[in-house]
């Protein structure tokens, strides 16, 4: 592949679209031509790229001609209908949506986990799951050095999990509710302003939704290992953008606080937020726009030895998506 490369956006209007755009360009990506594709209600506009407006096209079966590298951000029913033909076309596609995740022969890949497995494609590498990107980046050095038996995590979940439109929602609900005017769900199920409720995906026969089998199920192929046991709550919070998670994880072997800290503290990806004297720790709003994965509260989990408590926060946008995908493009142009 070419030094500087032709790079597609599917989905380019949408959230994460938008940053992947913006992240290709804060990390000086060398994109030799942009192509930005969405629906054609989209056609005709345009997004900035580095200070030049480039024109969103219609997204069609015949549009990827020259294209090295597609990023799909445009949900999974588009991406089982035009990755293929972008594949055929010579591209790579780095996938954002659940369509391929758990696909026999298509990578999962957060870079700084398995990297390696991005020389695995056959022209489509699948991005995880927002909340399984945030609960692993920490988790992964903790793994490496004394093996993950067991995780409880709970997930704070925000409106930009959902897109723009639900991002759009909490806030005018807010302003609704704050005007004494009834809060009317549209794009969420229930109210969602000061409010939470269990996150809006459907309970399978297991009894959990979609989303927490996602992370059961993709923290196992990230990671290589069935044996890890796996207890996700996933909830939707009233926050515009970050997604947290509250999470207790159980080793084979003893791990300090101290040695949690340090080892987290030189781990790529992540920054140790975890002043107990100022009370200060990862939170949403911090988290919001960075690159970096928030951890902290590290503390013995005073009901299991061998297991630690910890709270991570990180921006869903970019890490949980966006980030995550272009720098497997990164690592697929070396």
């Amino acid at each position: 592949m070419s030094r500087s490369c032709h790079v597609a956006v599917v989905g380019a209007t949408g959230a994460v679209g938008v940053e992947m755009i913006k992240t290709l360009e804060k990390r000086n990506f060398p994109v030799g031509k942009l192509s930005l594709f969405a629906s054609a209600r989209s056609k005709g506009k345009t997004l900035p790229y580095k200070g030049k407006p480039v024109p969103v096209q219609e997204l069609t079966h015949d549009c990827f001609k020259g294209v090295e590298i597609a990023l799909f951000s445009a949900g999974a029913g588009r991406s089982r209908e035009f990755a293929a033909d972008a594949v055929r076309a010579g591209a790579v596609v780095v996938d954002n949506s659940s369509a391929f995740r758990m696909d026999e022969g298509v990578p999962l890949v957060v870079p700084e986990i398995n990297p390696e497995d991005i020389k695995l494609h056959k022209g489509v590498i699948a991005n995880p799951n927002c909340s399984t990107i945030i609960m692993l980046m920490p988790l992964w050095p903790l793994h490496q050095a004394a093996k993950l038996r067991r995780v409880i995590v709970s997930t704070y979940q925000a409106a930009s999990g959902a897109g723009a439109q639900a991002m759009a929602e909490l806030e005018d609900q807010t302003r609704d509710v704050l005007a004494g005017k009834p809060a009317v769900p549209k794009i969420m199920p229930h109210r969602y302003a000061f409010n939470l409720f269990s996150h809006n995906t459907k309970i399978a026969p297991n009894g959990y939704n979609e989303e927490e089998n996602k992370m059961v199920k993709e923290t196992w192929k990230i990671f290589h290992d069935e044996t890890i046991k796996i207890c996700p709550t996933c909830i939707r919070v009233p926050v515009l953008r970050a997604h947290s998670e509250s999470i207790v994880a159980e080793f084979e072997r003893p791990l300090s606080v101290e040695q949690a800290r340090q080892i987290l503290a030189r781990s790529p990806g992540v920054k140790l937020v975890d002043d107990r004297d100022k009370n200060l720790f990862p939170m949403p709003i911090d988290a919001t726009e960075q690159y970096d994965c928030l951890v902290g509260r590290i503390r013995e989990d005073l009901s299991q030895p061998n297991s630690l408590a910890l709270f991570v926060a990180g921006d869903q946008l970019l890490k949980g998506a966006a980030l995550n995908a272009v720098q497997i493009a990164e690592v697929l142009i070396k």
